[in-house]
């Protein structure tokens, strides 16, 4: 595996590859790789010749009040999972490569970084955006792999791809779970022993939430929804940011189920992590 720290860097490694028109595969991430992130990893091994990954702690899509300081950094750790899963390139550059002195240009999705998230984290998704359209400027892949755990950023890096012509295909890969249920996140090493106990209760909501429409004909969204808050204010005691159920092509409040066009989101505050998790239905 070639690790890399500069943009030159990276675009030389990447180049030949390039002119030998070998399909090249990149998984954009902040680090702290878990089982979620290898899932990319191999999706990306198993659809392309050349699997590039990014680890970039990205400052401008964390909050002044959010966890830009203590966010887990764990790059000898990173590394092995790469090396192990067949990485070819590693970029790993610094705050200062990818936002130089006098830096002033940022991207925005309009509509879709408003909703669920964007409404408590403003300018998260305006960071997201930025650094990814940038990366995928530096990388230059074909193809660009993105976990459904976090539906909303998906969504809106696919329109953001779409609306700017970018000729990369954007592919989601379902959420990695661990066995009791609870999605894969870097941030869950935030939870203490008695709040992890409790974090699966969230996906639970979600199935029953499931359960309900597809086993009782449940379709009323309002019911969905209240029912998911009720299950985890009972088993969590966790503070709800929010519940929605969204349409997944505008992430626009649904009164009722759409098959096949639905999306059920959750954000709940639990010891010291904020979780989010979400179905499709």
């Amino acid at each position: 595996m070639q690790t890399e720290h500069t943009i030159a860097g990276i675009r030389a490694a990447l180049a030949p590859r390039r002119k030998q028109g070998e399909r090249i595969g990149f998984v954009p991430t902040m680090g702290a790789l878990h089982e979620g992130h290898a899932a990319l990893i191999r999706r990306a091994r198993n659809e392309c010749d050349v699997v590039a990954v990014s680890i970039f702690v990205n400052p401008t899509q964390f909050g002044p009040q959010e966890d830009f300081e203590r966010y887990p950094r764990t790059l000898e750790a990173d590394c092995a999972l790469c090396e192990h899963e067949g990485v070819n390139v590693l970029f790993c550059p610094s705050a200062s490569i990818m936002y130089p002195e006098g830096y002033a240009t940022y991207v925005a999705v309009e509509r879709l970084s408003e909703p669920l998230c964007g409404r408590s984290r403003p300018g998260h998704f305006r960071g997201v955006a930025t650094v990814v359209l940038k990366l995928f400027n530096i990388v230059a892949p074909d193809v660009a792999y993105f976990g459904w755990k976090d539906a909303q950023q998906l969504i809106l890096i696919r329109r953001m791809t779409e609306d700017l012509n970018l000729p990369i295909e954007i592919v989601g890969v379902e959420t990695v779970r661990e066995p009791d249920g609870l999605a894969m996140s870097s941030r869950n090493r935030y939870l203490d022993p008695e709040s992890r106990r409790r974090a699966p209760a969230l996906y639970e909501a979600l199935l029953q939430a499931r359960r309900a429409f597809e086993q009782e004909g449940v379709t009323d969204c309002s019911a969905l929804a209240q029912q998911i808050r009720n299950h985890i204010a009972q088993h969590t005691g966790g503070r709800i940011d929010y519940v929605e159920i969204v349409s997944l092509d505008q992430l626009q409040p649904l009164t009722s189920v759409q098959k096949g066009n639905t999306l059920i989101a959750l954000a709940v505050h639990l010891g010291g992590a904020r979780l989010i998790d979400n179905i499709r239905l």
